[in-house]
């Protein structure tokens, strides 16, 4: 599938992050999927995972050789957003700074959706 116009931006530490993570994982063609899905204490909660399958309904890119592959139906929820990721030992880790949120949870793995609120 052609890359089109990803519309989440990764940034560096993100990026240098995936590639880590990738290389310990070892699969052949593994790619980090980001999406979101129903659950969470706020409605929804983000995806965020290295994966070898895809399906018909992905959109993808490749930044610096690292393909990052979304389902289309996340697109409404995530796009506009900010993949990034922290070492710090108190809320580091990866983390979505995401517009189309309205509320989220305290540990900012689930939100509500600007339009559902």
């Amino acid at each position: 599938m052609p890359s089109i116009d990803f519309p989440i931006t990764i940034t560096p530490a993100a990026l240098d992050r995936i590639k880590k993570l990738i290389s310990k994982d070892g699969r052949e063609g593994v790619f980090l999927r980001l999406g979101v899905k129903g659950g969470g204490c706020s409605g929804f909660e983000y995806v965020t995972k290295l994966d070898d399958r895809r399906t018909k309904f992905d959109i993808e890119t490749e930044i610096d050789g690292v393909l990052i592959i979304s389902d289309s139906k996340s697109m409404p929820f995530l796009t506009g957003s900010t993949f990034d990721y922290t070492g710090n030992l108190i809320g580091g880790g990866f983390k979505f700074e995401n517009p189309n949120v309205s509320r989220s949870c305290g540990c900012g793995s689930s939100f509500t959706p600007k339009e559902a609120s």
